[in-house]
């Protein structure tokens, strides 16, 4: 499994573009930041890093050369990564677990080098001389459940926890969009959440957890490939009121009420037209997480 390629949905934004966009737009208040827990081992500290699914997404517009999108993310609380800073003495930056990616698209190193270029006086290259990063993947990778930005910010987290950064936690998702669309979701750890814009903006729900089967084939998702193929095929075919007060409903509701995978997520279409193989799986009663490959249900 990988996961740790820049797979936030629907891309991500330079450093420059967060900030013009945030001298044109209004800046939201967010509820209270919910705390993850961190996990203490003498010198040795642990972080999850949790999946999310897609309840509904909707794409509701295309600016600035990325895709807005209305949806509601869900936490998966029992499928997650570990990122852990373990006792080392390192030359350099050390990151275990992810062979399979390279360093330079790797989200966590990403993270690393933003921390790194933001916030410099707080030496944070220090801290990881004396400390490696071990990935332990769980999340598969291009399966629609957000693994590589979840680390990205479970990272962040860590981090800013272990190294006293000075900065909020909204500074941190700012900072955390621009590795990945996601990563604002999981810096601000809730539950459960309306995420809209290009993902910076991250709503509380307050509802009850579901518990949620998952189902991944072996059918790796390229993101940026369905969001392109939707944008090209779909787009302009939209309904822009099929999602009225969705942001009010509770997830369950939601779902029930919506029995068809393809009014909950405009995604569905575009990562059946490049990846035909996914009809052999789809079920009745099951939906379609993100850009896919991930179908899930709720638990009877």
């Amino acid at each position: 499994m990988g996961g740790f390629e820049a797979d936030g949905e629907g891309g991500y934004w330079e450093s420059d573009q967060i900030a013009k966009w945030e001298k044109k737009h209004h800046t939201r208040t967010y509820p209270l930041y919910i705390k993850p827990h961190i996990e203490k081992n003498g010198d040795t500290y642990s972080i999850k890093a949790h999946a999310k699914i897609n309840i509904f997404l909707k794409i509701t517009g295309f600016k600035d050369g990325y895709h807005t999108i209305f949806s509601r993310f869900m936490r998966v609380h029992d499928l997650y990564d570990t990122i852990t800073f373990a006792p080392c003495k390192c030359s350099t930056f050390t990151l275990e677990g992810c062979n399979n990616i390279p360093l330079s698209s790797n989200t966590v190193y990403r993270a690393y080098q933003v921390l790194c270029e933001k916030i410099p006086d707080a030496d944070i290259s220090h801290f990881f001389t004396t400390h490696k990063v071990i990935v332990n993947k769980r999340i598969p990778s291009q399966a629609g459940l957000g693994g590589g930005s979840s680390d990205a910010a479970a990272f962040m987290l860590l981090t800013k926890e272990l190294c006293n950064l000075p900065i909020s936690t909204q500074e941190l998702a700012n900072l955390g969009s621009t590795i990945g669309a996601d990563v604002p979701f999981f810096i601000y750890h809730y539950p459960s959440a309306n995420v809209s814009g290009f993902g910076e903006k991250v709503e509380a729900f307050h509802e009850t957890p579901l518990d949620i089967e998952i189902n991944t084939p072996n059918i790796a998702c390229n993101t940026a490939r369905v969001y392109k193929t939707f944008k090209e095929n779909f787009l302009k075919k939209i309904p822009s009121n099929s999602y009225l007060n969705w942001n009010t409903i509770d997830s369950k509701t939601i779902l029930r009420t919506n029995t068809d995978p393809l009014i909950l997520n405009d995604l569905y279409k575009a990562a059946f037209f490049i990846y035909p193989e996914l009809k052999k799986i789809a079920k009745q009663g099951w939906y379609f997480s993100g850009s896919g490959s991930s179908f899930f249900k709720i638990k009877t």
